[in-house]
């Protein structure tokens, strides 16, 4: 597989890249296109959370740690806190990603497993999204491609490292076909993966209601045989705001009371 330097070259290069992109596709400022080809940079480490060895889980550890409540620090700003009450929202953050989770993952993962696929790039894209603050969504979007792109940039480097070349010709090694997938050997991992996954999309669902009704009308232009809802009838008008409903008309002959003249 590609060594750690090489991971980290590429994907910088594909930030910075991707940084000058966006500033001119999209009119984005410079300071968030550089954080979103920083992410990039950053992103390119990740799938080696998984890494037997010390120098890659180290740094991206490291890094995981420090980014995150940066990423956080507009979101707790809307919620009206003080720069005090971050930091100590943060530090925590950062301990528990440094000294707790990083462990955890050196003991439960095994290298080249679900860290190493298709739905972990998606799922750390996703978890970018997230963690953004609440700017125009087009921002998150890009800054969660960003990452996701840095990932896939680990993943294929990868799977290109597993082709040998030699004089006489060309192997794979045993490692191909191990970075760029979609399952692993384990039914838990896989399960675990994709069900992450689903909640993650259902929680972005959550934070951005507009976009399942956004999914919804482009899975309708894109695929126009799909069911469309039916159209209004032209004779159709909808009530005002302030329609009230109109109490029944009473009968024209109502039946007079009895008097005592009446009675028999």
């Amino acid at each position: 597989m590609a060594n750690f330097q090489t991971h980290i070259a590429v994907s910088s290069a594909l930030g910075a890249g991707y940084a000058w992109w966006i500033h001119g596709q999209y009119d984005i400022p410079w300071p968030t296109a550089a954080v979103a080809g920083g992410l990039c940079g950053i992103a390119g480490m990740m799938p080696d959370l998984d890494s037997d060895s010390g120098i890659p889980a180290r740094e991206t550890i490291s890094f995981a740690a420090a980014i995150v409540p940066m990423l956080l620090f507009n979101r707790l700003q809307q919620y009206g806190m003080s720069v005090e009450r971050m930091i100590l929202v943060g530090a925590p953050i950062y301990l528990f990603i440094r000294f707790v989770l990083g462990p955890l993952l050196k003991e439960f993962t095994v290298h080249r497993g679900m860290f190493h696929s298709v739905p972990a790039m998606f799922i750390a894209g996703m978890i970018t999204y997230l963690l953004s603050d609440s700017s125009p969504t087009t921002l998150r979007v890009l800054k969660a491609a960003a990452v996701s792109l840095g990932y896939l940039s680990h993943l294929i480097l990868d799977e290109i490292w597993s082709v040998e070349v030699t004089l006489t010709g060309s192997r794979l090694k045993s490692s191909s076909g191990t970075a760029v997938k979609f399952f692993g050997s384990k039914p838990s991992a896989n399960v675990m993966c994709y069900g992450l996954l689903l909640l993650l999309a259902f929680g972005i669902l959550q934070d951005n209601p507009q976009a399942a009704e956004q999914l919804i009308h482009r899975a309708q232009v894109a695929a126009p045989h799909l069911p469309q809802p039916e159209p209004e009838p032209d004779w159709f008008v909808p009530p005002p705001d302030d329609f009230r409903a109109v109490p029944p008309t009473p009968p024209r002959y109502q039946a007079r009371p009895m008097t005592d003249d009446h009675r028999y």
